[in-house]
């Protein structure tokens, strides 16, 4: 793990640092704004009866220090029990409005954090895999649960308490105004102490929550290698050095998580502290007042309970206050994964091809990926036929994944084009070119849930009949037949309860159940035995008729009866034709027949 570097301290550094503190504020502003906009009646509705609820509040004070004055100092007992069953009932009222304000802020907050997650999920889908790269899977995972859920968590806390603590505090400030002009001389002092608090801690606790953030992506990031790598890290006894390197990431997050507590652990004592300093004041002045006969005892606790009030509710606000910055911190990662725009877009009037073949040409192609010193790919052209299997085959890194990822326009072409349908992929949309071709990849991959869900990922309206005849091309009939279930065995996320021959069959019988028009192997075939493959390749060739069928392969026995072998080479095209013509005349193609079959194959 790389060290963390501190910011070098150079001039207008502190500049840099207030404009980063407002920017992350303007963020969380707008997305607040954005995502709440779909409750306006229910955030009307929570501020009304929050300002009634504050209304009730500070009009007790007030009732309380009429019961002393004119009840308990008067010595009338009836006046005591009036008043006293008007604060009673007032207290009631509050006691239920307080739940209709809590009911209606966790479903507006949650509500919020539902909408965030779609979007989130929803900009995710769209990412190529540049996208993907840039930001990572546990970054991705963390910010759509952690950091959403900091943001509603803040978004409640908000409406809750802030709305309230505000109110209560003007309202406050106004009534012990009302109460005595000269005890609210403290509040000159006080107010402005706790403000200031408020501002520090802030400022001290926005970058280190964007720092903490940061260190849950790396837990994350090293827990998943772990336990995706976890038969390696055993097969090579690296379990004690894996251990450190979670501990190391783990401390480094501790250290951090704990200064933040540290500096948020601060804000209630210093608030209270104040509290209790201004409550020594009001006993302390309003005493000498009392003993003038400048003020009644009634006002004095009145104007006592209204510092309280304030004091309490800055107190809450202290107590909460990190949620402020893990809030701010979080909005600004959700807003670079919802406002990242992906590289592959589709283009404002989409062509639609004339007809559906299944065609591909590649038109002096050439690619490199972002960031790479070279490209990977070389002014390729070549063309793909429909009703001929051709296949592309060459050393390992020599770009045969690559150009099959380009076909579905998973990148796009540093120059060149590639044309599906006689029709260049950019000029397409990703769906509709998408939904031409039948994918399977080399890394074979199911998802949790059954055999027919698995399959009916290719084509949702599939009977079983459907299914059965997929399973059948893909020589997984057997194997299926033989589950418990049958269709609807169970298949654990990724294939997990299934050997890799039988993920490598199941995913070719998802593509062949969608019946394109373009069918795209991508070295699937790897795990099988060479009669299983034999059989596949031939049920393969009587199945997709008139598709165009392009199969990536290491083996030379898997493609040597293909219509058209391409031979890749360091990312060049080093020759096309059939096995027979690529034997008379392409080395590459020779060098890899020799070391697969034997010098007596490639002679």
């Amino acid at each position: 793990m790389a060290p963390d570097h501190t910011r070098e301290q150079r001039p207008g550094a502190d500049e840099d640092g207030h404009r980063e503190h407002a920017r992350g504020w303007r963020v969380l502003a707008g997305l607040l704004r954005r995502f709440l906009r779909p409750y306006p009646y229910s955030l009307c509705l929570i501020v009304t009866l929050m300002v009634i609820q504050a209304g009730g509040s500070l009009y007790l004070p007030n009732l309380n220090g009429d019961l002393i004055n004119r009840g308990v100092v008067a010595g009338d007992i009836g006046y005591i029990w009036r008043v006293g069953g008007i604060m009673a009932g007032i207290v009631f009222v509050l006691a239920a409005n307080s739940i209709v304000v809590v009911y209606l802020s966790s479903r507006t907050s949650m509500g919020v954090g539902a909408a965030l997650r779609a979007a989130v999920y929803r900009h995710v889908q769209d990412f190529s895999y540049n996208e993907m790269a840039r930001f990572g899977i546990p970054s991705l995972l963390t910010r759509n649960f952690n950091d959403v859920g900091q943001v509603a968590s803040f978004v409640q806390t908000m409406i809750t308490t802030f709305v309230m603590a505000v109110v209560i505090c003007v309202g406050a400030v106004i009534m012990a105004l009302r109460e005595s002009v000269t005890l609210s001389l403290l509040l000159v002092v006080t107010v402005p102490v706790i403000g200031l608090i408020i501002v520090i801690l802030l400022i001290a606790l926005v970058p280190m929550s964007r720092t903490m953030m940061v260190r849950v992506d790396r837990i994350n990031h090293v827990l998943r290698d772990q336990i995706t790598g976890v038969r390696v890290i055993r097969a090579f006894l690296r379990t004690r050095s894996e251990q450190e390197r979670f501990r190391v990431v783990s401390t480094d997050n501790m250290r951090v998580t704990l200064r933040v507590a540290r500096i948020s652990s601060v804000a209630t004592p210093a608030m209270l502290g104040v509290a209790n300093l201004s409550a020594v004041g009001v006993f302390w002045f309003g005493g000498r007042l009392a003993s003038e006969n400048s003020t009644q005892i009634g006002n004095m606790t009145a104007f006592l309970m209204y510092i309280m009030l304030i004091m309490i509710y800055l107190g809450i606000v202290g107590s909460v206050i990190g949620f402020i910055p893990l809030a701010v911190a979080s909005a600004e990662r959700i807003s670079q994964v919802i406002d990242t725009v992906s590289a592959i877009t589709d283009p404002p009037h989409p062509v639609i091809p004339a007809e559906i073949t299944g065609r591909v040409e590649f038109r002096h192609v050439t690619f490199g990926y972002p960031g790479s010193e070279r490209p990977v790919l070389n002014d390729m052209t070549f063309t793909l036929r429909p009703g001929q299997i051709s296949a592309i085959i060459g050393g390992t890194g020599s770009g045969k994944t690559t150009v099959l990822s380009l076909i579905p326009r998973f990148f796009d072409l540093t120059s060149g084009s590639v044309l599906v349908n006689e029709t260049d992929v950019r000029e397409q949309s990703a769906e509709k070119l998408r939904s031409t071709i039948g994918l399977v990849p080399q890394a074979s991959f199911l998802f949790e849930g059954t055999v027919a869900s698995n399959l009916r990922f290719g084509k949702p309206d599939a009977t079983d009949q459907d299914l059965w005849h997929a399973l059948d091309v893909a020589q997984a009939l057997g194997f299926v037949a033989s589950m418990p279930g049958q269709l609807d065995a169970p298949i654990g996320r990724g294939g997990i309860n299934v050997s890799g021959g039988q993920r490598q069959r199941l995913t070719i019988a998802r593509a062949l159940l969608r019946r394109p028009s373009l069918y795209l192997f991508d070295d699937c075939f790897s795990a099988l035995d060479s009669a299983t493959d034999a059989r596949l390749r031939s049920a393969l060739r009587a199945e997709t008729g008139d598709a165009a069928v392009v199969i990536v392969a290491q083996r030379v026995s898997t493609i040597m009866d293909a219509d058209q072998i391409i031979v890749l080479d360091a990312g060049n095209v080093a020759g096309i034709g059939t096995h027979q013509q690529l034997l008379a005349g392409c080395g590459p193609y020779q060098e890899l027949v020799a070391s697969q079959l034997g010098e007596g194959a490639a002679a």
